[in-house]
């Protein structure tokens, strides 16, 4: 049952909302660019075919009338989804967005505030979670790749996928509700409902897909402008109105709190607040706790046969902590490379390789030693609260030291 305080939030979440929605929209998104090929990274493992359940089963409270989606068509129970309260993009997608540079973005973000970062091609931008908690999905294009960039508050995703799908470049919006307490998304094209966590499909005409995720980071803003000194950054020019920088979760991101809207059940290997790192490759996922990632800083793991490592760094602020998301907790920042070869280890705050010591930083970066300059593939891995995951993935292993 929901302790009162997480229902009065609810409340004056959808309240604001849903009144702010209606405030003047960006303009409309310029024509799509063409998409080059995807470049090399380890992928996390595709979904198998998900079998679809009865046609007749109704769909969840008010969304026939909302949205146009073939609910005939679903893979998951529609009484596993519970309404977030706003409706139907009642928090507004980033459809135009734009962009400032690092010097200006500088006013307005503290260095240990989390943003997450996407690279292309040597093209980087940085989204605040600042303003991702307030719209939940950006759709962006960066160096010619159409991207959706999201992150759902209740779980601590945040995640990428590429927009290219069956020929078209896909649109996203919120659908107002939630699975597990995880977002539940929805593309403009074909109105099909997408899962955040995983990026299924579970309604629609794309019952059974996956899209496609890219790597995505998230870091603290002063180890972004390290890395990305030309980077960009997602402006909070918005075209809405929005109180940026704030949290509306203040007090989420508690070791003993009770997760909010979530109906389902979880593996109990961990308290469902865990922060977790998550890496899924060739049907493997394991989970990397952030407790044993501060105590160790690096971990070398074999996930689906693929040798990987994980970094993590202290620095990075919880958006879910306190009003101001700059004064959140450290919780640091873990990301997840392939490991080439090497072998690393961490010693007074640093990560270095065994064979050359040259020194790495926390986006898989040599940047001292003979092999400065060098850079890790990257491997699809992200942040959780474990209820959420293992309700998902309950096969998840809990890596252990």
């Amino acid at each position: 049952m929901f302790s009162l305080r997480w229902i009065v939030i609810l409340l004056i979440l959808s309240i604001g909302l849903t009144a702010c929605a209606s405030a003047t929209s960006p303009a409309e998104s310029p024509a799509e660019p063409s998409v080059p090929e995807p470049e090399p990274v380890v992928e996390a493992s595709p979904a198998s075919q998900a079998e679809l359940l009865s046609p007749d089963e109704s769909p969840p409270p008010g969304a026939a009338a909302q949205f146009s989606t073939d609910f005939s068509k679903h893979s998951v129970s529609y009484g596993d989804i519970l309404s977030g309260g706003p409706p139907k993009d009642g928090i507004p997608a980033i459809d135009a967005p734009s962009y400032v540079s690092i010097e200006d973005a500088n006013g307005w973000i503290n260095d240990v505030e989390p943003i997450i970062a996407v690279e292309v091609d040597g093209v980087s931008r940085a989204y605040p979670l600042q303003i991702l908690t307030w719209h939940e999905i950006v759709n962006d294009v960066l160096n010619e790749k159409p991207l959706v960039v999201s992150f759902c508050p209740l779980c601590n995703t945040a995640i990428a996928f590429e927009r290219e799908f069956d020929g078209q470049i896909l649109d996203f919006g919120t659908t107002g509700r939630l699975r597990y307490s995880n977002l539940i998304m929805y593309d403009r094209q074909s109105e099909t409902w997408w899962q955040q966590a995983t990026g299924d499909g579970i309604a629609g005409d794309y019952t059974g897909e996956q899209l496609s995720f890219y790597p995505a980071a998230l870091i603290s803003w002063a180890d972004f402008k390290s890395q990305y000194p030309e980077g960009d950054v997602l402006s909070k020019e918005t075209g809405f109105n929005r109180n940026y920088g704030r949290n509306p979760y203040a007090g989420y991101d508690d070791i003993n709190q009770t997760p909010f809207l979530f109906d389902g059940e979880f593996n109990n290997q961990l308290p469902p607040m865990a922060r977790v790192l998550t890496v899924e490759l060739k049907n493997e996922t394991v989970a990397y706790t952030y407790t044993t990632l501060e105590e160790m800083s690096v971990i070398q793991d074999t996930v689906g046969g693929e040798e990987i490592v994980v970094f993590w760094t202290e620095g990075t602020a919880s958006a879910l902590d306190e009003g101001l998301i700059e004064l959140g907790k450290d919780v640091g920042a873990a990301v997840a490379y392939a490991r080439e070869g090497h072998i690393f280890f961490a010693k007074d705050g640093f990560i270095f390789d065994e064979a050359t010591g040259s020194s790495w930083n926390i986006l898989g970066k040599a940047v001292a030693g003979e092999l400065e300059g060098k850079t890790l593939s990257p491997v699809v891995s992200v942040n959780h609260f474990w209820f959420s995951w293992a309700a998902f993935k309950p096969e998840t292993r809990v890596y252990q030291p």
